[in-house]
């Protein structure tokens, strides 16, 4: 639960069938409750500034206005509500552009109900990356260089944000220096997916710890939430894109 009460969601989709089925399965915790329903982007907007969620479940392909635009505005207004994209596929151009544009995780549709439950309650704590290995699958897809086109609300021609290809904008970002040389492991250790519990087992810190340089990492670096900070490790050059078969 939240400080005041059961993990606030609001189900954002086209399809009525597929809310109500999302509503069936986490209306079923007691842990969770759906305050509203959205069938597009703009109505999305709209209910988050008027009713505060914790977690919006964003479709992408909507009337009106896209997930990801959608995504995107929210991320901007400084809402604190978190948002996972929902994909058809795990390697989906359109689950980066949602993360690109602030969303802290992305599920795929047909996703088991037990791991819809598990993601709300991560994301809503903001202490891990849903599906770390997908997730960093994704990332090193796309940010090897062929990042999102424009239909997928990338810059033209599979640029990152700032203009340059992606997986080389600010190849050497100036703030990277701001950060301490355990705070430099620290967003490694994001990237890799790690959870604050497996990092604090990595480095013989404790989780508290853990969590003060996580905070100040965000801090300094400008950032929304932990996954964002994946994004920026990998956007950046601090992690290099293997060529490993996940």
């Amino acid at each position: 639960m939240s400080e005041t009460g059961p993990i606030r969601i609001l189900l954002v989709d086209d399809q009525p069938l597929l809310r109500m089925g999302f509503r069936l399965i986490l209306e079923g915790e007691d842990d969770l409750g759906i305050v509203g329903e959205a069938s597009d982007g703009a109505e999305a907007i709209r209910q988050v500034r008027e009713l505060a969620p914790d977690v919006v479940l964003m479709d992408v392909r909507m009337p009106v206005l896209d997930g990801i635009a959608a995504t995107r505005a929210i991320s901007a207004s400084g809402a604190h509500a978190k948002i996972i994209i929902l994909t058809t596929f795990d390697l989906d151009e359109y689950a980066f552009a949602g993360l690109q544009a602030g969303a802290s995780a992305f599920l795929l549709k047909d996703v088991a109900p037990v791991e819809l439950i598990s993601a709300v309650r991560v994301v809503a704590s903001g202490d891990a990356v849903v599906a770390p290995r997908i997730t960093r699958r994704l990332l090193e897809t796309y940010v090897r260089g062929n990042g999102p086109g424009p239909e997928a609300g990338g810059a033209p021609g599979g640029s990152a944000p700032g203009g340059a290809p992606a997986g080389v904008r600010a190849a050497r970002d100036p703030l990277l220096g701001d950060l301490t040389p355990r705070e430099t492991e620290m967003l490694g250790a994001m990237a890799e997916g790690l959870s604050n519990a497996e990092i604090a087992h990595r480095y013989f810190l404790s989780e508290a710890t853990v969590k003060t340089h996580v905070r100040r990492i965000l801090t300094k670096l400008h950032l929304r939430d932990r996954v964002q900070a994946v994004v920026y490790a990998y956007e950046t050059g601090l992690v290099v894109p293997s060529n490993a078969d996940y």
